[in-house]
């Protein structure tokens, strides 16, 4: 049996932004949890709010809360920002501490998209390899509970575990902490997460990924539907 590596550092990830197309829409706020164990007093919170530069639509709006005035007022210029997000997730990948996000495919492709827009080196050219380890519970979930009816929110599977909030959904601080609590508990739950190797789990969720979306993509085939759910994971 491998260590748990669970016991070790993690770097949650969340972000909120314009909107859900990760080549055109910009990030508005941004979080990074570094976590040494179950409890907030075991985090360490880094957040930045950026001004996108474009309108923030209003149903982006009703999810986050941030207004276009409050971002351009008090918010940071993007390439200040984006390059102090990817500076310590490059260097937390670095030293192999995973980088935990749900949905973590959005929040990296758009950091990407963003940073290249910015005339930064991206993540994974900071790296010099593609980008892992990376620890996703929507994935995990999506492959441990496969048949479980209902929603995959975030907000449903802290339910399902009895994760208690101390805040507002959609505050990019407040997800990533429950992100954290909702992988531990997943880890309890399912042992076999922990006990692999962090570089082989990053390696069997891209199969995961892979045939969830396949399968999913079959069912909007059925249904008549557009089947083009991108089967590639984290990027």
């Amino acid at each position: 049996m491998s260590d748990n590596w669970l016991s070790r550092p993690l770097l949650g990830f969340d972000t909120e932004t314009t909107g859900t197309n990760v080549a055109e829409d910009r990030i508005v706020t941004a979080a990074l949890v570094l976590s040494t164990g179950p409890g907030r007093e075991r985090e360490v919170v880094s957040t930045w709010l950026i001004d996108p530069g474009i309108p923030i639509p209003e149903q982006a709006q009703a999810v986050h809360k941030i207004t276009t005035e409050h971002a351009r007022t008090h918010g940071m210029q993007p390439a200040q920002a984006l390059n102090e997000i990817a500076d310590i997730l490059a260097d937390a990948l670095g030293q192999n501490i995973p980088v935990v996000a749900f949905n973590a495919s959005f929040d990296l492709m758009i950091l990407e998209a963003e940073l290249a827009r910015n005339g930064l080196p991206t993540l994974a050219q900071r790296l010099g390899h593609d980008i892992a380890p990376v620890v996703d519970p929507l994935v995990l979930d999506r492959n441990f509970d496969r048949f479980r009816k209902g929603k995959r929110t975030l907000g449903t599977l802290c339910e399902l575990y009895g994760v208690v909030q101390d805040g507002a959904m959609h505050t990019a601080d407040v997800d990533v902490s429950a992100t954290l609590d909702v992988l531990r508990a997943q880890a309890a739950k399912h042992t076999q997460i922990a006990q692999t190797p962090l570089h082989e789990l990053h390696a069997q969720q891209i199969g995961m990924h892979r045939a969830w979306a396949e399968n999913f993509n079959e069912f909007l085939a059925k249904k008549g539907k557009p089947a083009d759910v991108n089967t590639l994971w984290p990027l």
